[in-house]
């Protein structure tokens, strides 16, 4: 399955989940907006910080959203490898492999 039916097939699932339990939803929504918006960094910033949790909790659908996040920040493959590069210093092995993953999700949504 490529990367974007993954993230395809990803935001299905959260506008299901969404409508089951909408409040909620939308309390989670407020959430990312109000920390997304304004503050000492900026949006960008805060995308490679979320990318780089993804990875360390080994989260591959939070890696598809937050990829995406960062393409459309206008982030760079050299940035994203930088972040990563930070991930397997602080999580070893196992954050290697999900930043594999993270650097291929990169690679195809790019390529599109």
């Amino acid at each position: 399955m490529s990367w974007k039916d993954k993230l395809d097939g990803t935001r299905a699932g959260l506008r299901n989940l969404n409508g089951a339990i909408p409040d909620t939803a939308k309390a989670f929504g407020a959430l990312g907006k109000t920390v997304k918006d304004g503050g000492a960094l900026d949006f960008k910033t805060k995308e490679f910080i979320a990318l780089g949790i993804a990875v360390a909790d080994r989260c591959e659908a939070c890696i598809q959203l937050h990829v995406d996040a960062l393409i459309r920040a206008g982030a760079t493959r050299d940035e994203i490898a930088d972040v990563l590069g930070m991930c397997i210093q602080m999580g070893g092995g196992p954050s290697m492999m999900y930043a594999a993953k993270a650097l291929e999700c990169w690679d195809e949504l790019t390529a599109a």
